[in-house]
């Protein structure tokens, strides 16, 4: 059973990782996907996502977009209503961290965090809710993390801007919840991408692990399920909350 079939997804930031997962995930179950990367060093993994998912039987195109640049997010969104008509599902994922204790944390490094980790996810839901009103239908995926909920030393700035989505997440589910648009966080744990392949094995793998009682780190389809889940159906009565994704490490 294909439980997004018909449906046409956004995905920022889904070149590698969660969001790459994610487009995957989507795509298994018949939803179109439209998906960003930013940077030229991406675009190879980006066309070769692309082609891999038009293989799976939707439709599937990469735009090289910013999603911490109001105009690009702008220029995103339209483009990709006039090739796929509209928007039913959109999943900011693009992220960013910049780690550093506090006495040495610069200016620039927080402005920079938060501006792709939490000034995207407001550029690009303003843009997609207009075309999910018209429909009186949507559902909105911000992905924030469970350093967002505890914090952590040295990332101030990544746990404000995760924690940050969470709030946006529960005002926005409450303004557009009438419009039946849902709007929903994922806060995972640690994940095995290429930003966590430095923690794969040794002593600090086994540090961390030790603190999680499922005892293993995630796989991105973890998280790509439980983004299924909120996007489809299955999720039609869920809105403003933040789903925890992290093996039990917030107990």
């Amino acid at each position: 059973m294909k439980l997004l079939a018909g449906k046409s997804a956004i995905v920022t930031g889904a070149a590698r990782g969660i969001g790459e997962g994610i487009a995957l995930k989507f795509a298994e179950h018949g939803a179109n996907v439209a998906f960003s990367y930013v940077s030229d060093g991406s675009a190879e993994k980006a066309s070769a996502l692309e082609t891999k998912l038009n293989g799976m039987g939707v439709k599937a195109k990469a735009y090289k977009s910013n999603a911490g640049e109001f105009a690009q997010c702008e220029t995103f969104v339209n483009d990709v209503l006039k090739e796929f008509g509209t928007v039913d599902i959109c999943v900011n994922n693009a992220g960013i961290s910049k780690d550093n204790l506090l006495l040495r944390l610069t200016p620039d490094q927080w402005d920079e965090v938060i501006k792709v980790n939490l000034n995207s996810v407001f550029y690009m839901t303003k843009q997609v809710i207009r075309p999910m009103m018209k429909a009186k239908s949507g559902a909105i995926i911000n992905m924030s993390s469970i350093i967002g909920e505890m914090g952590n030393a040295g990332q101030s700035s990544y746990a404000a801007s995760k924690s940050g989505i969470i709030g946006f997440t529960k005002s926005v589910a409450k303004e557009l919840g009438s419009r039946n648009i849902r709007c929903n966080a994922i806060a995972p744990g640690f994940v095995e991408t290429d930003m966590t392949s430095y923690l794969k094995d040794g002593e600090a793998a086994d540090k961390y692990k030790a603190g999680i009682p499922l005892g293993r780190f995630a796989s991105t389809e973890d998280i790509a399920n439980v983004a299924l889940f909120l996007a489809s159906d299955m999720g039609s009565y869920i809105t403003g909350q933040t789903i925890s994704v992290c093996g039990g490490l917030n107990i």
